[in-house]
């Protein structure tokens, strides 16, 4: 793509956002960013699959933030509390390390960024380090960006839209994103902030890419009455919980332990708000793909299943895919037509992913004329997957 830089066309117009020009008054917010040394606040965070119209994750935090210059990727330590109750940590990063709470396995995973080497650090920055980096990627950057701002009776909107190859996500700067083989998404990225008039600082944040959306929203802020010196991270690890460094904690997949066991029955509905059901499924075998919108390798697998559906008489094999990321059927029907989806597409519940121990996309489940699970596998791999799969049905119908 031409590296035809719009901000300067943009940015430089006559058009006045609160008494200054758009450029001016982008300098003022981020100057103030700039001088954010602590804060604490409340925070929702939301996740959207793509096409969603309906959040599929919502969580509600308390932070605290600080301003680490020693830490020299993203320039920030935090830690996140549940906000019911802010004795419970969720997630902290202190600059060396993140540490990750798995509540039901009571457990805290320890990653000190030596086992999975990146040119980042894999986490989301904590909300005005993060709306800095944004502001001043904007206002320095020579890609070619567009971007749009309005002023609202309360509130400037910001809207910067990227246009490169690769998707641009930022953890302290920016980073180009490695062009994932298994994304058939636009590459476009997309960062929007709304910003107080009052005080003329961000208080949301919305994120959007093609495999997924995430939206921050803060309130109740206090700033800088808290100290990087005070900050321990183990100050709010929890007591009696485990202590794991990151790399060895995956345990056993657990999808296997259902293999031999009889496949946990479903009342599901289609794309087009019809109930199905596993138990009204009569061929001799059955697979059953768990899927996401936002997965990569299950967009990859379509082509294939496609084909595999067509490949059998329905009396001998039937395919159901159940998609785990969205609430919204309207969002399941633009994903089905947009990929020309030909086989079975059903909305899971919470009940169906905890019967079937889903934590990931995709898995794979085939099961027999009996509904026992014969077979189960994560991943998809073109050759290895499908070899997987054809060789097991093939074996069953024999």
């Amino acid at each position: 793509m031409k590296k035809t830089t719009l901000f300067a066309i943009l940015i430089l117009s006559s058009t006045i956002i609160f008494g200054q020009s758009k450029n001016e008054y982008l300098k003022k917010v981020l100057n103030n960013l700039e001088k954010v040394e602590s804060a604490t606040y409340n925070n929702i965070g939301e996740g959207w699959a793509p096409y969603d119209t309906i959040a599929s994750g919502i969580m509600n935090y308390f932070t605290k933030e600080y301003n680490n210059p020693l830490d020299s990727t993203i320039g920030a330590s935090y830690v996140s509390l549940l906000q019911q109750d802010t004795t419970q940590m969720i997630f902290c990063y202190d600059g060396k390390m993140r540490a990750i709470v798995y509540e039901e396995d009571k457990k805290i995973v320890i990653d000190s960024f030596n086992v999975r080497r990146l040119p980042f650090r894999p986490l989301t920055p904590p909300f005005f380090n993060y709306t800095k980096s944004i502001i001043k990627y904007a206002l320095e950057t020579k890609d070619s960006i567009s971007i749009k701002m309005e002023e609202k009776k309360d509130v400037i909107y910001f809207c910067l839209t990227i246009f490169k190859d690769q998707q641009v996500e930022f953890f302290g700067k920016a980073f180009y994103m490695e062009k994932n083989p298994y994304d058939f998404g636009e590459s476009t990225s997309k960062y929007e902030i709304w910003i107080d008039k009052s005080t003329d600082l961000p208080f949301k944040v919305r994120r959007e890419m093609s495999h997924d959306i995430s939206v921050e929203t803060v309130s109740n802020v206090s700033l800088n009455k808290i100290k990087i010196k005070d900050f321990k991270a183990s100050d709010y690890f929890q007591p009696n919980y485990k202590l794991v460094p990151y790399g060895i904690q995956n345990e056993k997949r657990k999808e296997n332990n259902l293999i031999g066991k009889k496949a946990p029955d479903w009342i599901l509905v289609d794309t087009n708000n019809k109930t199905q059901s596993l138990t009204g499924l009569k061929s001799k075998v059955v697979m059953i793909q768990f899927t996401s919108v936002s997965c990569g390798p299950c967009r990859a697998s379509i082509p294939f299943l496609n084909k595999l559906t067509s490949a059998y008489d329905k009396k001998d094999f039937d395919f159901v895919a159940i998609e785990c990321s969205t609430n919204s059927l309207r969002a399941l029907q633009f994903y089905r037509n947009k990929n020309a989806i030909n086989y079975k597409f059903l909305k899971s519940t919470k009940a169906v992913l905890k019967d079937y121990e889903i934590t990931y996309f995709p898995v794979f489940f085939i099961l027999d004329e009996n509904r026992v699970i014969r077979n189960a596998t994560s991943g998809y791999g073109e050759i290895t997957t499908d070899k997987m799969i054809k060789d097991t049905i093939d074996e069953l119908l024999k």
